[in-house]
């Protein structure tokens, strides 16, 4: 299973990614600038999604706002 970024780079376990959007955050005020970086990602079951670290918490992102870092 193939897991690409929004420029359609590979992304593998323990990448490091950056938004390129603004991201609201459901379920909390929070809001995620553009040019976030979020470290040490993991893969999931879900080509379309990675989950990492951001604002504090652990989340699950969609690959379709990020590109490789």
């Amino acid at each position: 299973m193939d897991v690409k970024d929004s420029n359609g780079n590979l992304l593998a376990e323990g990448d490091a990614v950056t938004l390129i959007k603004d991201l609201k955050v459901k379920g909390s005020s929070l809001t995620l600038k553009r040019g976030t970086v979020v470290k040490n990602i993991r893969l999931t079951n879900s080509p379309a999604e990675i989950e990492g670290r951001a604002g504090g918490s652990t989340m699950v992102l969609k690959t379709e706002f990020l590109k490789k870092a």
